[in-house]
């Protein structure tokens, strides 16, 4: 079966989502696209759902959501063959808590008609993902692709932070606010050692954003087409330095900060790095056991970009 003219459209609705789905359905409309819909219920019904549409012939997917609905389908992608992956073009219609690779590429997550508009047109770049292997508590070797980053050590710990207390609080802003203030109580460093190109980094480390995109403001000259990666490594630092290293993420200068040491490579080698959480594109991944290395892999994946 084919569905080579037919869009699969994966919604991961935010909240109870009915106003942001009736408005993407009459873009749709409006413009004559002949789609088919489909809805995850849960972060885990996103790898089932993907591999329907994948295995049903849709040529082009688009997935209607954030940075780990987006990460949740090309790790689905990657599983394919090559043969398979190459034939098919995902997109994405920006709809999550958080939509950086959308909007590095110009998305607005605000105009549904202006991204359709520019879906529609089906400019594809083929795009570079980085690529996380590592061993599991149960010995299992693993591993993760990102489009975004790779964080390490305390910007991971937020992560966790708030995603233990959005279960208790609800909102996703208050969470992350929150998040933010206890991050004070929380451990401020990690001692790590990580290869990077001929350098070895043996010492204490707060926070190591790995990226192949924007990493969130952490990577801000990362591009997803160079067959490399970016590498922000921050050192620890005081208190109040903490917050002027956030306000320089929030304004785009996170690379002015003094203990910030950004590197390019094709490879990051993390030979320990005891009790730090890593997370992968906005989602937690844990503690690996023992060393793990981040690669990158050049144009494996047709993305529809802005015309």
């Amino acid at each position: 079966m084919t569905n080579d003219g037919r869009w699969g459209i994966l919604y991961c609705p935010k909240g109870r989502g009915s106003k942001q789905r009736e408005k993407l359905q009459k873009a749709l409309d409006d413009r004559q696209v002949q789609y088919d819909f489909v809805q995850s219920e849960s972060a885990d019904s996103v790898e089932r759902l993907m591999t329907m549409l994948i295995h049903n012939g849709y040529k082009t997917i688009i997935i209607v959501g954030g940075d780990s609905a987006l990460n949740d389908a090309v790790n689905c992608l990657m599983k394919e063959e090559q043969q398979v992956r190459s034939e098919i073009a995902l997109g994405v219609i920006p709809n999550g808590v958080m939509n950086d690779f959308a909007r590095y590429w110009g998305f607005s997550e605000g105009d549904v008609e202006q991204t359709v508009d520019w879906l529609k047109a089906h400019r594809v770049r083929t795009i570079d993902l980085g690529c996380v292997r590592y061993e599991n508590k149960q010995g299992e070797r693993c591993h993760r692709y990102f489009l975004n980053c790779v964080n390490v050590g305390l910007i991971a710990d937020v992560m966790n932070l708030r995603r233990q207390t959005r279960s208790l609080l609800g909102s996703r802003t208050l969470s992350f606010i929150v998040s933010i203030f206890l991050m004070i109580f929380h451990r401020m460093d990690y001692k790590m050692r990580v290869k990077i190109n001929s350098d070895t980094v043996d010492r204490k480390v707060m926070t190591m954003c790995v990226g192949s995109g924007p990493g969130y403001g952490q990577t801000p000259s990362a591009v997803p087409y160079n067959g490399m990666l970016d590498v922000s490594l921050v050192y620890h630092t005081e208190l109040l330095q903490v917050f002027a290293g956030l306000w320089l993420l929030i304004t785009n200068r996170f690379l002015n900060h003094k203990s910030v040491h950004p590197y390019r490579t094709r490879e990051v080698r993390v030979e320990e790095a005891k009790h730090a959480l890593v997370g992968v594109d906005g989602r937690l991944l844990g503690v690996p056991v023992g060393a793990y290395t981040i690669t990158v892999e050049q144009e494996v994946v047709n993305f529809l970009i802005p015309v």
